[in-house]
């Protein structure tokens, strides 16, 4: 690749670039680079939002540059206030271990095992005495450190905010001179971490790193960041039926956002896809596209036609036509009020005796609960064999 080809694959999907001219330079040197990215083992599982960053690894390592997979096991412990309005619980070092070892294995369904670096930052930190903990801390000061915004907030409303709070973004930052990083990537939300990195790789005479930061992937809802907290994700060890059907539930405007940010097809690729649908493609049929590549990642090919299969079967024994009425509710509606408020029934008293009958039915799965509060995400309802509707809650 030439270097306005090589430029391009660092640019595609991604938020910033801080500064470009910097990693235009790197990237002129002609040798591979340190690229890093720190993930704090918080939760067992990761989702595809997630991968919006993984993935950017892979393409940057299939270039040729070392990837340095850093598992924040020391900061972890501690717990990244990033985006938090009140001081989180810090993880045990039992729970710290166990979701390590989760992401590693789902880590390497992506990226190369053979060709990428796991480190974990206790390597370093926990070798670190008192003395070089408290002449770390001594790099910055209380004034920086409030003017990240969540932090700033926080003491704008008086709301408190522990001292170890500010040693996180300080530990992360080291992690980069500890590593020697020429890049690092992390998520729009993490900015004020990256930018503490470049700080003390300037402070111990380094060259700094370049940042990339790439943007928070919106959830099934299409409104809020993925979360499974939310309930508006897919997860990466998600069922092949279960992800497809998700997949299929995005909104037609979301699909070119997950194509462009999930995808490895080309962004060439992806514009003549879209010149397809505007042409009269069904946008459907770019979802299938999706759907499989996604499936084959996480699972297998075959895996993926079989859940295509499935859907196809599941829809067309149900005779779900391509254009329905849309609509939009609020989280905690009850399934009676959505089907009579949606036009599928006359009254809530209509609803529950098409519930009681097997009539109502989401994505093609009979109702069974009359007091169910569907969760948040785009789904098709149905009522009897003629009404539909795409319905998002949000």
């Amino acid at each position: 690749m030439n270097a306005n080809e090589t430029l391009a694959v660092f640019q595609r999907g991604i938020d910033e670039i801080l500064p470009l001219e910097e990693l235009k330079k790197k990237l002129a040197k002609n040798i591979p680079l340190r690229i890093k990215a720190g993930f704090d083992p918080t939760a067992p599982d990761l989702h595809l939002g997630h991968t919006v960053l993984i993935n950017k690894l892979k393409q940057l390592q299939d270039l040729g540059h070392e990837i340095l997979f850093l598992i924040g096991d020391f900061t972890g412990m501690i717990g990244d206030p990033t985006g938090k309005s009140a001081t989180r619980p810090p993880l045990t070092e039992a729970q710290v271990e166990e979701n390590s070892k989760t992401y590693q294995s789902q880590v390497f369904k992506i990226l190369d095992k053979s060709k990428t670096t796991v480190v974990f930052n206790s390597e370093w930190m926990s070798k670190m005495s008192s003395a070089d903990m408290i002449k770390l801390a001594s790099q910055q000061t209380v004034a920086r450190m409030l003017e990240r915004d969540d932090f700033s907030k926080r003491y704008k409303s008086g709301k408190s905010i522990s001292i170890h709070e500010f040693l996180y973004p300080l530990i992360q930052g080291y992690d980069s001179v500890a590593l020697k990083s020429d890049v690092e990537l992390g998520g729009t939300d993490q900015k004020f971490n990256l930018l503490m990195g470049r700080d003390l790789q300037k402070q111990a005479g380094m060259e700094p790193q370049v940042i990339l930061t790439m943007p928070i992937l919106e959830g099934l809802d299409g409104v809020q960041k993925m979360s499974k907290s939310l309930k508006n994700y897919i997860g990466i060890d998600d069922a092949p039926d279960d992800m497809f059907g998700k997949i299929m539930s995005i909104s037609d405007e979301l699909m070119w956002r997950y194509l462009e940010l999930l995808s490895f097809e080309s962004l060439d690729t992806i514009a003549n896809w879209k010149l397809e649908v505007e042409q009269g493609e069904n946008p459907r049929n770019i979802k299938f596209r999706l759907a499989e590549e996604i499936i084959t990642r996480f699972h297998n090919n075959d895996a993926a036609k079989q859940a295509q299969q499935n859907f196809t079967n599941r829809f067309a024994k149900n005779k779900v036509p391509d254009e329905m009425p849309e609509f939009s509710f609020a989280v905690g509606i009850k399934i009676a009020n959505l089907l009579k408020d949606a036009g599928l029934v006359n009254s809530t008293s209509d609803a529950f005796r098409m519930i009681k009958e097997g009539a109502a039915k989401i994505n093609g799965d009979k109702i069974t609960d009359r007091n169910l509060v569907p969760e948040q995400g785009t789904g098709v309802y149905q009522v009897g064999k003629r009404k539909f509707a795409r319905v998002t809650i949000q």
